[in-house]
């Protein structure tokens, strides 16, 4: 019978050594910087440029409006000795008119482009939340965390730190889209 206790002994033993050695790994707390993910990742400059873009056509658009109504008015500025009262009235609300149809298309650009801003930015941050959790899965993470450089990690070992690994295969995907 002694014979027999010692190899289960030694056995029991290396199972508990490995299963100690699958649990601690499988379960250290690892991280990725969300910061240098949404800047190091491809997709951000692509849907930013995209952005861009389409502000600078709106912007442009607005700066047109607001030259040609200063030209307007200069014009005005010329001609107003000549003017009876009644015209100077009609100019001046005419102007005044066109003062404040730019005003509220230039908030509407405005709050568009906010809208824009958010709308591509969460598409990038949701592609970004699909892939890691997918890497987690695959990797059997139980969690992983996102620091965001605001005090949600304060420290972590940098063999914690996934941030490069998981950004170089997230551009790896997107490129191979």
């Amino acid at each position: 019978m002694n014979k027999i206790a010692l190899p289960l002994a030694i056995l029991a033993l290396l199972i508990s050594i490995a299963t100690f050695f699958f649990l601690k790994s499988s379960s250290d707390l690892v991280y990725v910087d969300v910061n240098k993910l949404l800047d190091g990742y491809k997709r951000t400059k692509v849907v930013k440029a995209e952005f861009d873009e389409k502000a600078k056509v709106l912007k442009a658009n607005v700066d047109s409006l607001l030259t040609d109504w200063q030209k307007e008015l200069k014009d005005y500025e010329k001609e107003r000795s000549g003017l009876s009262k009644k015209e100077l009235d009609l100019k001046q609300q005419v102007l005044a008119s066109k003062q404040q149809q730019i005003n509220n298309y230039q908030q509407a650009v405005q709050r568009q482009l906010q809208e824009e801003d958010k709308k591509v930015t969460q598409t990038v941050i949701n592609d970004i939340n699909d892939f890691v959790k997918e890497y987690g899965k695959k990797h059997n993470y139980k969690v992983i965390f996102g620091a965001t450089g605001n005090g949600t990690i304060m420290y972590g070992e940098e063999g914690a730190d996934l941030t490069e690994e998981v950004l170089g295969l997230l551009n790896a995907e997107f490129e191979g889209k």
